[in-house]
């Protein structure tokens, strides 16, 4: 039975690991300073953006899961973005990626939000087995257009 909590401050060093493999699961790299400011907001209770791990039995950080809320044209109240899952491929097919979308599904339920919903690479065929079945497929293709700061 795995464990699921809130991040904390001390868990820095647990989150970095989970939070490269990640990254390079979605084979991307991010600019130092982009974790560091994503660890920053993860604890300050100022922002929309939350975070939790996943522990093994003995411990072990496994998983990990951020979300926020924000605004929404579409309904009065806040709505909840399940912006990153990852489980560790050792720990994946035994229902911890299904219990950390339920554990954000409770936070964003508790705090009034009107809808969860979360996107995932067309190619992440495995955890799109789990989201089917978990959730509705809104059919909504996304378009970026990068911008210049």
């Amino acid at each position: 039975m795995t464990d699921i909590r809130a991040l904390t401050a001390g868990d820095h060093a647990l989150w970095l690991p989970l939070w490269q493999a990640y990254l390079v699961f979605y084979e991307a790299t991010l600019p130092d300073e982009v974790t560091a400011t994503t660890w920053q907001r993860l604890l300050d209770p100022a922002e929309p953006v939350h975070g939790a791990l996943a522990f093994d039995a003995g411990g072990q950080a496994v998983g990990l899961v951020h979300w926020l809320f924000h605004r929404s044209t579409w309904s009065v109240g806040d709505v909840c973005y399940l912006n990153d899952l990852y489980v560790d491929a050792s720990q994946r097919g035994q229902g911890l990626g299904r219990r950390l979308i339920d554990h954000v599904a409770a936070d964003a339920a508790a705090k009034g939000s009107a809808e969860l919903y979360w996107l995932t690479h067309e190619t992440n065929h495995t955890a799109q087995r789990l989201y089917n079945a978990v959730a509705e497929r809104a059919g909504f293709i996304q378009y970026r257009k990068p911008l210049t700061v």
